[in-house]
């Protein structure tokens, strides 16, 4: 008898211990949360609705683009051949640098809107180009221009009645070509040069980009010439023009550099509504 009391306290005591212990397992287990399935006594119309994403009731809509994993306006803007600036007030975007995979931005201006960066620059009158800054130098120079690389009178009046082929692009620089356009490797042209050597505007044009924001690229600029052509500049060492200001054809807008490169070089790309394209088929023979 007095065994069986003593298994029986011992009993009491061991099964206090399992409900203690199990009470201090629930306590400490982390909570979860589950956003795809309703939470243990509740249901699924009981979980918020997701809200959706800006710009979603456009997917799929012609002049509209759904935001990819690494997008950034930039990059957007270089592949669809506008200014990120544009696309970010198109889109009524409160903060450019915020945007999400699954947002949905105008790449289009709306019909409304007149794409004034399209105009091509009256290099003739000189009217709407703004001095080029120079870091140290005085913003009020002359354009550089590289021998050879005159300034026409006037655009041609293909260009100024809607032909937006006819540019007449000229080398950027003048280094010989090491590496050749490849639509799946190389966007461009990579052309040689030193360190310090002029990198020029191909032709007349709107500076829709002047940064560093753009992997791959280095210390870029990019410049709007009209509604269908964009060129782009990559891995200089310094950038002497800003955005927004007008450029003209064989401006010095940088300095060659090996930012973001494995050499110094010029990285050149001519967009055809943000497409590569070859450039051998816009410059002209060497």
């Amino acid at each position: 008898m007095l065994v069986s009391r003593s298994l029986g306290a011992w009993g009491s005591v061991l099964l206090a211990g399992f409900v203690l212990a199990g009470c201090g397992s629930q306590v400490n287990r982390a909570p979860v949360e589950d956003r795809g399935t309703a939470s243990s006594g509740g249901s699924m119309s009981s979980a918020a609705p997701a809200k959706p994403l800006p710009g979603a009731e456009n997917a799929g809509k012609p002049g509209y683009y759904t935001v990819r994993p690494g997008d950034t306006l930039i990059r957007i803007g270089l592949e669809n051949g506008q200014s990120w600036k544009d696309i970010a007030r198109w889109s009524n975007l409160e903060n450019p640098n915020l945007i999400e995979v699954g947002q949905v931005v105008r790449v289009v201006p709306p019909a409304s809107s007149t794409a004034s960066s399209a105009a091509p620059v009256d290099s003739g009158s000189g009217r709407g180009v703004a001095p080029v800054v120079v870091a140290g130098g005085d913003p009020a120079a002359p354009a550089t221009v590289l021998p050879g690389a005159s300034t026409p009178a006037k655009p041609a009046a293909s260009a100024q009645t809607g032909s937006d082929d006819n540019l007449g692009f000229i080398w950027p620089a003048s280094g010989s070509l090491i590496a050749g356009f490849d639509e799946a490797r190389n966007k461009g042209f990579d052309i040689a040069g030193k360190a310090g050597d002029p990198v020029i505007a191909a032709a007349d044009g709107r500076v829709v980009y002047a940064g560093a924001g753009l992997r791959g690229y280095g210390n870029l600029i990019i410049l709007k010439h009209n509604n269908t052509y964009l060129t782009a500049y990559a891995h200089n060492q310094t950038l002497l023009v800003k955005e927004d200001q007008s450029v003209r054809k064989g401006q010095k807008i940088a300095e060659m550099g090996s930012t973001d490169a494995d050499r110094v070089k010029l990285h050149f790309e001519v967009r055809r509504q943000g497409k590569p394209v070859d450039p051998a088929r816009y410059l002209p023979a060497r």
